[in-house]
């Protein structure tokens, strides 16, 4: 029994020392050194080593002109043209430097510079963790890294990751542009830089902020998110997730689009957009709506697709499938829209629609002119089986003028004066002052003149030909108070902005809504790292 307990008494002591043994630091072992020496008065317990110097410590070569070696504490310090180089990943320089083995620390000053296979940086002093891999600096850096230049005030660098952490003021000068940021994460290997809090990259071409984003500094994509928005010229273009592309210009936002034209006080939103600045081309869809303001009224425009393109003072709006607009005192339907800047002309196209007040439009053709002097509407054409109709104000019945064409004058954004032309038809309720009806005009004639007031009729005249009748309600039958052709569609009359939008469309608003009400309430961490920048030099190596 005591045998035995003695035995496991050995083996518990053995372990015990074998765990000390490796805990314990190794030792710094000198590999060479053209002279050696001991001065215990000048320098006490340390071997002063000179010419040549070098020195190795578990993987680390240190090497120098002039070193004091102190074996008990395991601690070197370096002077004169020193290197410490680890592997093939770090390579710091300086005039100067010290190095404990026992906690595996460096630290290195007099015009250090550290460089990686991927960038170099220079400042006043630089500390090194073997342990943790890591180097840092509190005093201003520079860091060059292919075409970029990094300039902070304090940084770290992780060996093994490859990757710059500032957080504090740091700068990124590139040819192209500038990022400035105060916490931005960069990796040397692949160029990306992971921006979080309030940061700008600025150049010729356009102007970006953004609170959390990611930039590739090589292949010049990023993707933002978080109050992130790209300002050029003329335009700036907002969403929740942006996407860019600086060689072609090109840039797509997702949820909650919004993009400002300034020169032309138009905004256009919808919930995914595409921007190609060199090809002067916007592209919106997903609820999309473009708000122009006209005469200090605004006109909003929907399409299931929106396309804005061309220069200032050329520019063209398109919207297509079941469009839908609306002004304060005018809206309507068709299947696409055409809008010239440049000529002030809107085409409603196919099976147009509008409604100026209480009167309901209808024509083959139809286009509104604008004055681009003025910056206001100035008249309406339609064309080929013109209908303009309105509900008696009392009654039942409808007030009707059919014609061939129709060409309108408007007066401070108002359709004040309309003439309708050839083989003009006629049936409208007539009542007094006190509203009574007086009868009911039928009649025919080559042209009808009409005088709009607060967009309802003030006064008929009637040109050539003419031929009909006033007749007393009771003589007029009802199937004869209604011209060929007749089809009200008042049930369908946009009546506000938000009718604008069709009933799915609004559904997936109510969703997304949500998904950002979601989103905003998470707390505001940096963005994901990803893939393609942790796994850069595996794929790099494939190749």
């Amino acid at each position: 029994m005591k045998k035995s307990l003695y035995f496991i008494a050995c083996c518990l002591l053995f372990s015990f020392c074998n765990l000390v043994l490796a805990q314990a630091p190794k030792k710094i072992i000198v590999e060479h050194s053209d002279f050696a020496d001991v001065n215990q008065v000048e320098i006490p317990d340390a071997f002063l080593l000179t010419g040549n110097v070098r020195v190795n410590h578990d993987g680390v070569v240190l090497t120098c002109n002039k070193a004091y070696y102190f074996q008990k504490e395991n601690y070197i310090k370096a002077f004169g043209n020193v290197q410490l180089v680890q592997g093939d990943t770090l390579f710091l320089n300086s005039k100067y430097a010290e190095y404990s083995g026992n906690v595996k620390k460096a630290f290195a000053t007099g015009n250090p510079v550290m460089t990686s296979p991927d960038a170099t940086l220079v400042t006043d002093t630089i500390n090194f963790d073997r342990n943790t891999q890591e180097v840092y600096y509190n005093t201003k850096g520079t860091i060059t890294n292919l075409q970029n230049t990094l300039v902070s005030n304090s940084g770290r660098y992780y060996v093994a990751q490859k990757k710059f952490q500032f957080l504090t003021a740091v700068t990124i000068t590139n040819p192209t542009y500038v990022i400035k940021s105060n916490h931005l994460d960069y990796y040397s290997n692949s160029g990306h830089s992971y921006l979080f809090g309030p940061s700008t990259i600025t150049s010729k071409a356009n102007y970006i902020y953004t609170e959390k984003g990611f930039y590739d500094t090589k292949k010049n994509l990023a993707h933002f998110l978080n109050k992130s928005y790209i300002k050029y010229d003329d335009r700036i273009i907002k969403g929740d997730s942006l996407y860019y592309d600086r060689n072609r210009e090109f840039a797509s936002a997702s949820r909650n689009v919004k993009i400002t034209d300034s020169i032309n006080r138009g905004i256009i939103k919808g919930h995914y957009a595409e921007l190609y600045k060199k090809k002067d081309s916007v592209f919106v869809t997903k609820r999309a709506v473009a708000v122009n303001f006209v005469e200090n009224d605004s006109v909003y425009i929907h399409g299931k697709k929106l396309m804005v393109t061309g220069k200032e003072g050329n520019r063209i709006i398109r919207a297509f499938n079941n469009v839908r607009f609306f002004k304060t005192d005018m809206s309507g339907k068709c299947d696409s829209i055409h809008s010239s800047s440049k000529i002030a002309l809107t085409k409603l196209i196919g099976n147009p629609i509008l409604w100026n007040g209480e009167n309901q439009i209808t024509g083959d053709i139809m286009h509104l002119i604008g004055n681009n002097t003025t910056q206001k509407l100035d008249s309406l054409k339609v064309l080929n089986n013109t209908f303009l109709v309105s509900k008696d104000t009392l009654g039942t019945g409808y007030n009707q003028v059919k014609g061939q064409n129709l060409f309108g004058k408007f007066l401070e954004g108002k359709l004040h004066d309309v003439d309708i032309i050839k083989n003009t038809e006629v049936i409208y309720y007539m009542r007094n002052d006190a509203h009574e009806l007086i009868g009911i005009n039928k009649n025919v004639s080559s042209k009808i003149n009409l005088i709009l007031e607060k967009n309802a009729v003030e006064t008929i005249t009637f040109f050539q030909q003419v031929d009909g009748d006033i007749y007393p309600e009771k003589d007029l039958p009802e199937n004869a108070r209604k011209l060929r052709g007749l089809a009200w569609r008042g049930e369908e009359r946009i009546k506000s902005k938000d009718d604008i939008f069709p009933p799915e469309e609004n559904v997936d608003n109510e969703k997304i809504a949500k998904a950002t009400k979601a989103e905003e309430a998470k707390k505001n961490v940096p963005m994901k790292i990803r893939k393609e920048t942790l796994n850069y030099d595996k794929k790099k190596g494939k190749k």
